[in-house]
């Protein structure tokens, strides 16, 4: 056998695991979990109900050491090409039982349960500080059939802070995931295997920018705390959008331009419905609240409200969200997850995101 079947798919460490545990938990809302791994990094695919996906985009240079192969031969449907012609392999995984492992010694943050109560992950983002203070790793080079991202800092746990760190090893199609986790270069090391499935087919919800209905980029807060305001019961929520209305503001005074403004039909409006009523929430199309507002004609559709705070956990990690909603109501919420300090000041690193798709309720489609 040559020399480069010898070599694993995938093979991947990092010496702090506490933001990749945060990007995983953002779409930690169903088990099975697909994982598509390319040379630029990991794509994490959860779907429910044939109506929500939930997609992490992690890129490798999250990683001290990203290194994979792509195997050109006994691959089957485990390997395939995109449209690009860019090289994929893929795999499914049971995703809170990784979670799971990689918080094994209590450091990696938050809960990894997909079964906590709706309400229990919505907090303050400054309570998830932790999450995304890890490091990542800088590029710096290109391996033989693979992309390799390695620190100068040496060993995998190295420095004086205690941290979790992992390495993990996916040989091909039938083997399973191995993980080796490790509390710091002396502490307690642990070993598992998790099993692997065949990729199957999931949803695909395509979003064509040309025939987008709405466009709103804001902070993530404000979404967040809208959201965690809403009762519990409510069954479905409907976001509104109106175009910006053109004030006749010539000859008015200040207190006539401002009551013209609040009699104005609000650019974006969030409704929730359920058993005791409906509650509206009005948002204007001030750069302090919206930093982006694009909405040629009025725009109403209605989601399923479990389906919407299944992004939560994202949503409170993150620091922008973009809002975008398609002429038959496919609504698509990206979160831009905050980078680690060490990224940062480095002034390297691409931009993590979570993204979600989710159908519109048949009555509005």
């Amino acid at each position: 056998m040559s020399r480069a079947h010898d070599l694993p798919v995938l093979k991947a460490s990092i010496h702090d695991i506490r933001y990749f545990s945060a990007l995983l938990r953002g779409v930690n809302f169903a088990n099975r979990a697909t994982v598509t791994v390319t040379e630029k990094g990991l794509l994490v695919v959860v779907e429910e109900s044939r109506t929500l996906l939930g997609t992490a985009y992690i890129f490798s240079d999250v990683f001290d050491e990203f290194l994979y192969h792509a195997e050109t031969e006994n691959q089957g449907s485990q390997q395939g090409q995109t449209t690009d012609q860019e090289i994929f392999s893929a795999f499914e995984i049971p995703l809170n039982n990784f979670l799971e492992l990689l918080n094994i010694f209590g450091t990696a943050g938050g809960s990894t349960s997909s079964k906590t109560g709706r309400y229990k992950a919505w907090k303050k983002a400054a309570d998830d500080s932790d999450e995304h203070e890890s490091e990542g790793g800088e590029g710096e080079g290109d391996r033989e059939g693979g992309n390799a991202n390695k620190k100068k800092s040496g060993p995998l746990f190295g420095g004086a802070e205690r941290k979790t760190g992992m390495r993990l090893t996916y040989i091909g199609p039938g083997y399973p995931l191995t993980v080796i986790v490790a509390e710091d270069a002396s502490g307690p090391t642990t070993t598992c295997e998790i099993a692997t499935f065949d990729a199957e087919d999931h949803l695909e919800l395509p979003f064509d920018s040309e025939q987008m209905a709405l466009k709103i980029i804001l902070k993530s807060s404000w979404l967040r705390d809208a959201l965690s305001e809403l009762d519990p019961s409510c069954d479905k929520l409907t976001f509104i959008g109106n175009p910006s209305e053109a004030l006749d503001t010539g000859a008015q005074t200040a207190r006539q331009r401002q009551r013209a403004r609040l009699q104005a039909t609000p650019n974006f409006r969030i409704e929730a419905t359920g058993t005791f009523g409906n509650t509206e929430m009005d948002y204007p199309n001030d750069r302090d609240v919206l930093e982006s507002f694009e909405c040629l004609a009025p725009v109403s559709f209605s989601y399923r409200f479990s389906h919407i705070t299944r992004t939560m956990r994202a949503m409170q990690t993150s620091v922008k969200t973009s809002l975008r909603i398609d002429n038959e109501g496919l609504l698509s919420l990206q979160f831009l997850m905050p980078s680690s300090a060490p990224r940062m000041n480095s002034g390297g690193g691409t931009s993590n995101f979570i993204e979600f798709r989710c159908l519109a309720l048949e009555e509005d489609a």
